[in-house]
């Protein structure tokens, strides 16, 4: 995959689908995903990468040579934390680091993005439901920075996936120095239909106070990898205040398990539950629940487009999070399976720090089940 560098490149995402609970065929979500490509940015090509960089603060990483999957990245950093604020059955932590480089998705195409001259921080918005813990993937933060009454700065953050940290919005913040701001983080109604016990309330807003000093930015811990490039994937992050932000592991899943296969470098596991009143359907229907998740650390990867195949008949996936199931792609039958075929039409359309942006394109299928 070449790394084609985009500092400040096109469209925020991949276009999504007109209602909040993603009911649409397959044939209009790639449309969508197509409409949502970024704009002069290449695509893959080449894995071969050997320069050196010289990335923030003066730090060195060698780029390697990736494969197309999992791998384990060239660096890692730690993070700073501003606090949780909790509002309307949501929790919000801001936390920070260093300006990283991350990859920008549309489409099937991957685009480097660099951090530019005036980066001080890339911000790291995390979100979840409160009773459940589950953190949630489709609230679409924006931020804004206030020094002194004045705003100084606004963005609307990448949602992106990251090994230690899995999936949380990020980017690389301008800011004029150091110093004190006062943070606003808006979140707007849910994009994912919500299921069970999870909050789902139009918008939210958070307040924070963020302070730093390029002291403080310059001491985060960054370490080199000595296994970078090859298959694998970093320990996730031990954050006290913040919940982990892995799935429920496969033998978890609530329903009859059909089994897990992948598609690409991705892990898929699908369950039937007998009663689908939860998910719109009735007692005499069942609900089919299908897992996507990274390879390692078992972490979702939203924004995606799947379909089913069952008895020769095709149904498309409906995005669901759900406060048992976690983040999944579901469908409401009328009568019992014993096999599907899972297919991948649109990759996840979420930005990847280093490690994930090599992954997670392959659009195929896999059959599960008897």
């Amino acid at each position: 995959m070449r790394e084609d560098e985009a500092r400040r490149p096109g469209p925020r995402r991949a276009t999504p689908p007109a209602n909040s609970s993603r009911r649409t065929s397959r044939r209009a979500f790639l449309a969508a995903a197509g409409a949502g490509t970024l704009a002069g940015l290449a695509g893959c090509s080449s894995l071969n990468l050997t320069s050196e960089e010289t990335g923030s603060n003066g730090r060195r990483t060698t780029t390697i040579d990736r494969p197309a999957a999992v791998y384990y990245p060239t660096h890692a950093t730690g993070m700073q934390m501003s606090g949780v604020q909790k509002t309307r059955g949501y929790a919000c932590a801001l936390t920070y680091t260093i300006p990283e480089t991350f990859w920008l998705v549309g489409g099937t195409d991957a685009a480097k993005a660099t951090p530019a001259a005036g980066d001080e921080l890339h911000v790291m918005p995390v979100v979840w439901d409160v009773e459940t813990g589950q953190r949630l993937t489709d609230v679409s933060p924006m931020l804004r920075f206030v020094d002194d009454g004045s705003v100084v700065a606004s963005n609307a953050p990448w949602p992106m996936l990251a090994q230690r940290m899995g999936f949380h919005y990020g980017d690389n913040v301008a800011l004029p120095s150091g110093g004190t701001y006062d943070v606003t983080v808006h979140v707007g109604a849910p994009a994912a239909r919500r299921t069970g016990a999870l909050a789902a309330p139009e918008s939210a807003t958070f307040e924070f106070s963020l302070a730093y000093s390029a002291a403080e930015i310059d001491a985060i811990s960054y370490r080199t990898i000595d296994r970078a490039g090859e298959r694998g994937a970093l320990d996730p992050m031990s954050m006290r205040m913040i919940p982990g932000g892995a799935l429920p592991a496969v033998d978890a899943l609530p329903g009859r398990r059909l089994g897990t296969g992948t598609i690409g470098d991705a892990a898929v596991a699908a369950t039937l539950l007998d009663d689908a009143t939860g998910f719109g359907g009735d007692e005499s229907d069942v609900y089919l629940a299908v897992s996507p998740r990274t390879p390692y650390n078992d972490y979702p990867l939203p924004m995606a487009g799947f379909g089913a195949r069952v008895d020769g008949t095709d149904h498309d996936l409906v995005e669901t999070i759900d406060a048992a199931l976690g983040h999944h792609y579901g469908v409401v039958l009328d009568g019992d399976v014993s096999r599907v075929t899972i297919g991948l039409d649109v990759p996840p359309q979420v930005s990847r720090h280093g490690g994930y942006e090599t992954a997670f394109f392959d659009t195929a299928s896999v059959t599960l089940g008897e």
